[in-house]
């Protein structure tokens, strides 16, 4: 890796476009090809930086790490991770939430040891066991909703984002968990020893989020 570069780690698809798009309006200058690029590593040298990308769970890895500087990570990966960075700044964009979700004639009162299957056990662990329930996770890769419809779970836990996705397979929201938005993470060795560049990425970034919330 070119060390004189800022490496950035940002995950693939919605998260990337709308950072790409906060990026541009703090003033750095990434070209037009960059948002149809399938490369996996790009550098923008004109702006002083080098991108990362991945899948949206390894992005704090490669923070931690110290193969990225920073990284844009969603707030749900945060947690469901625990990796060893700093969240310095919410970007508020890919806003969510996360929810539990049955099919329509689901009775919570008629388990016992309910079944829930999710992307992110830790999390969904962590929020029954605030909620006093006793529950079995089951960990899914991907195609949460098909869990309850085949039979392999009572309930899940997922991101909504628009609930488009849930009505179609026939499932109901139950219950609304916490809200997800990006991240801004540094890795803790970065901070100090580029502790200028990114105190300035994350005041610029701030500026136009502030200036967004206003208006």
């Amino acid at each position: 890796m070119n060390q004189e570069l800022l490496t950035v780690a940002m995950p693939k698809g919605r998260i990337f476009e709308e950072a790409v798009e906060l990026l541009r309006k703090a003033g750095y200058d990434l070209p037009p090809e960059f948002d149809d690029s399938r490369r996996l590593i790009l550098e923008v040298p004109e702006s002083g930086m080098q991108f990362i990308l991945a899948k949206p769970m390894d992005v704090p890895t490669y923070v931690e790490h110290g193969v990225a500087d920073v990284g844009v990570a969603g707030k749900d990966v945060m947690i469901e991770e625990e990796r060893d960075v700093y969240e310095v700044l919410d970007l508020k964009i890919s806003a969510c939430y996360m929810a539990v979700a049955a099919l329509p004639d689901y009775s919570p009162e008629l388990d016992v040891a309910p079944k829930i299957a999710s992307k992110y056990p830790k999390l969904t662990s962590d929020y029954f066991r605030e909620q006093g329930e006793q529950v079995e996770i089951i960990k899914l890769n991907g195609s949460i909703e098909l869990a309850p419809i085949v039979g392999l779970a009572d309930r899940i836990v997922d991101i909504v984002s628009t609930g488009q996705t849930l009505k179609e397979n026939g499932l109901v929201e139950i219950e609304t968990m916490i809200p997800i938005t990006s991240r801004f993470i540094v890795n803790p060795v970065s901070y100090r020893t580029k502790a200028d560049r990114i105190d300035d990425m994350v005041d610029r970034l701030a500026e136009v989020i502030n200036g967004e919330e206003q208006a």
